[in-house]
Parts: C-alpha cells; sequence; structure tokens
C-alpha cells in the first residue's frame, strides 16, 4: 500500500530536496524502515538508537498525531498521508 509522507525542510535533503515522497509500509515502524531503505540515514534523523521515534519529532496519520493512537505501531491504508514534524521550541 502506498501512503504519502510529508517531509520537513531540515530532512528534505535526504530525499532530494522532495516535500512528499511515496512509502510502503503496514503500520508507522515499517514505513520508516521503507524510508530508510529507499533514504539512507533518515531513520537515524527520526528515531534514536533504541528505534523509537525521538522526542523532538513528531509523527501525524492523517492530521492525528500517532502518539494519541498506538505510536509506531498504528496502522496504515493505502492513500493515508503521513507528516513528519520536527518539534519548535524557543520563546521567553
Amino acid at each position: 500500500m502506498s501512503v504519502v509522507v510529508r517531509i520537513p525542510t531540515p530532512l528534505r535533503k535526504m530525499t532530494q530536496n522532495e516535500a512528499e515522497v511515496s512509502a510502503e509500509g503496514s503500520d508507522i515502524a515499517s514505513l520508516i524502515d521503507n524510508l530508510e531503505n529507499n533514504y539512507p540515514g533518515i531513520k537515524d534523523r527520526i528515531c534514536d538508537d533504541q528505534g523509537e521515534i525521538r522526542r523532538f519529532v513528531n509523527i501525524y496519520l492523517n492530521d492525528e498525531d500517532i502518539r494519541f493512537l498506538q505510536g509506531q505501531s498504528t496502522s496504515l491504508a493505502d492513500g493515508d498521508e503521513v507528516s513528519i514534524i520536527p518539534a519548535i521550541a524557543g520563546g521567553c
């Protein structure tokens, strides 16, 4: 099944400057592995050494934060849209 993945600006150098790419996977974890196969090094930017999604990386499935779904086990369907969004911090 094909899923559209929106890539944030800081990771676009890994996707040949593409803002959206197609990827395959039955869940978020397998989608990340598929992204890694197609764009080597991207998983290290999304996941830590234990394979968990980094604290400062937010992943949304069709506008729903996967942390409020099943995390990396969240199932995907053909045509879903996944957004990878780096957390933004700052202020005074």
